[in-house]
This record gives structure tokens, C-alpha cells and sequence, in this order.
């Protein structure tokens, strides 16, 4: 702790001090080489799988329809999260920086909810999509139209920015009755604002992004599935109720690998829940990094559009001499 200027007595309320203290990964600090080259390994992997999809649907016209715009967004949204730990995750890996500055540490934890909420949006949006396929398959041309399509861009992208634009401001001159040291290897608006003292509106504020973003999206998606499968339940063959769940099976894979942990992460902070702290760890690296390198894979595998373009722009060319 003699990284920060002044210390904050639990009773007392003290301005933010210019750095915060991250926790890494118990034991690890001890076998650095296999740590960095799995950290290295895992987010060059998530940025060429992501890269990949973003190449693909840009430059194949005929993925220009919603399904495919929302699968765009989807690996955008990947890229910048995982872009957006690397910063702090390498600085514990390659050399045990505990202590980050706090303007370096209200900047990662702004661009790390933007593209998190980006990714639940979009995956929220996706749900909506897919319900109207199945759902009300003869007016689904007309009700998702390009224009449509441009709104729910504009909309999500205003969520992001418009939610969490606030959030460093409030946090940079909130009252601290805590020491500035973090739970995690990364910055994060909900961990910050529990060091705050009670009653203060960035806390307050914090919790009401929290909620209206991660709270309700998977309640919508999971509403979405619900009327999904009182369709497939009407199909009276079972092939037509297989080929139309199959087009739903991967953004459900999706949507359980983003939320599920995340869901056990808040049960555990808000329960109490005695967990070793080498797990606690993992699994918030498991919300935050394991989608982006998962993603890509699910979609290029499920999605014989996506697999048959992909292979089709590696396939190496037959190229003549002139005559």
C-alpha cells in the first residue's frame, strides 16, 4: 500500500488518490513465462477468430441482411473488450504492476462496459431478430428493413455511450472512505464504486447501469427463447422443429457463455458466497475473455454461410500466365 499518497480511515472521506491497486491471479505471479504466453495466445487467437467474421461479412455482400449485421457488431464488441483488459492483464503478467494510474484505470473501465453493454445489446437485439424469423416468419422482411437495421445500430450505440459517459466523472470525485484496492486484474465500475462512502450518487449511478443493462437484457433474451419454443412446440414435424432450432442453437450458446458466468460472479459478490480466490479470478477471466476466442468458432462451425465464405476467400487461386 505505500503506492498510494494518502490512506483512508473507514469512517473518513478522502478524494480519489491518484493510483489504484489491482489483484492478479493468486500464484501466478510466481510462474509468469506460461501465464503471458497463455494470455498472449488467448487474445491473438480471439482478435484473428473476430478479425475473421469482421473481414468476411464486409466484404460478402450478399451477409449484408440484419442476422449478419448483428454477428458484425457481435465480434466488434469482442475485439474491444478483450483489447480493452489487455492493457492491465499484461502489465500483471510480464511485470507484476499491481498499481495503475487512476486516469489509466477510469479509461479501461470505461471502454470495458461500453463494449460489454455493446455485447449484451447486441446479443439482446439478435434474440429479437431470431424470435421474429421463427415467430413471424412472413413479416419478417418487412419489419426488420435496412432502415430498421440503422436504428437499432444507432440506438445501441447510444446505450453504450449515453449509460456510461457519466460513469468516470462521477467516479473521479466521489468520497472514498476505502483504500483504493481492487478485486480484480482489471478496472471495473461496480468494484470502484464500493469503495465509495455510503450515499454517493456515483455508486448509486453505478448500480443503475448495472441493472438496467445487464439486469434486463437477459431477462428480454430469455423472453425471446420463451416465445421461440411455444412456436417450435406448435411445428407439427420434428425435422422443421429441428431446422429451426438449429438456427437459434449457436447465439444461445452466445448468450449462455457471456451470461452465465457473469450471473455466478454477482450471486457470489452479492451472496457472500466463500469461494477460493484463485476461482473468483478465473471465472471473471472466464466472462470477459472466453467469449471473444469461443465466438468466432461457434459461428464459422454452425454457420454454413459464414464456414463456406471463409473457405472460399482462403482457397488459393488458380492464377494462368498470358498467352
Amino acid at each position: 500500500m505505500s503506492a498510494f499518497r494518502t490512506q483512508a480511515a473507514p469512517n473518513s472521506s478522502t478524494s480519489m488518490t491518484p493510483t489504484f491497486m489491482l489483484v492478479g491471479m493468486p500464484g501466478l505471479s510466481a510462474v509468469p513465462s506460461w501465464w503471458t504466453i497463455a494470455l498472449i495466445t488467448v487474445y491473438l487467437l480471439s482478435v484473428l477468430g473476430n478479425g475473421t467474421i469482421l473481414w468476411i461479412i464486409a466484404m460478402e455482400p450478399p451477409l449484408h441482411c440484419p442476422m449478419y449485421f448483428f454477428l458484425f457488431l457481435l465480434s466488434l464488441s469482442d475485439v474491444g473488450v478483450a483489447t480493452a483488459l489487455m492493457p492491465t492483464l499484461l502489465g500483471l503478467a510480464l511485470a507484476n504492476a499491481h498499481v495503475v494510474p487512476a486516469s489509466a484505470c477510469l479509461l479501461q473501465m470505461f471502454f470495458v462496459h461500453v463494449f460489454s453493454v455493446m455485447e449484451s445489446s447486441v446479443l439482446l437485439a439478435m434474440a429479437l431478430d431470431r424470435a421474429l424469423a421463427i415467430c413471424r416468419p412472413l413479416h419478417y422482411p418487412t419489419l426488420l428493413t435496412n432502415d430498421v437495421i440503422r436504428k437499432i445500430g444507432l440506438v445501441i450505440a447510444f446505450r453504450c455511450l449515453g449509460l456510461h459517459l457519466p460513469l468516470p466523472f462521477l467516479l473521479a470525485y466521489m468520497p472514498y472512505c476505502h483504500p483504493q484496492v481492487l478485486t480484480h486484474s482489471y478496472c471495473l465500475h461496480p468494484d470502484m464504486a464500493r469503495l465509495a462512502c455510503p450515499g454517493a450518487w456515483g455508486a448509486v449511478y453505478s448500480l443503475f447501469v448495472v441493472l438496467s443493462a445487464m439486469g434486463l437484457d437477459p431477462l428480454l433474451i430469455f423472453f425471446s427463447y420463451g416465445l421461440i419454443g411455444r412456436v417450435l412446440q406448435g411445428l407439427g414435424s420434428n425435422e422443421n422443429r429441428w431446422k429451426a432450432g438449429q438456427t437459434c442453437a449457436v447465439h444461445l450458446s452466445a448468450v449462455l457463455l457471456f451470461y452465465v458466468p457473469m450471473i455466478l460472479l454477482a450471486i457470489i459478490d452479492r451472496l457472500r458466497v466463500p469461494v477460493p480466490r484463485p476461482a473468483h479470478t478465473l471465472l471473471s477471466y472466464v466472462h470477459f475473455l472466453l467469449p471473444p476466442l469461443i465466438n468466432p468458432i461457434l459461428y464459422s462451425v454452425k454457420m454454413k454461410e459464414i464456414r463456406e465464405r471463409i473457405f472460399k476467400r482462403l482457397r488459393p487461386r488458380k492464377i494462368g500466365c498470358a498467352q
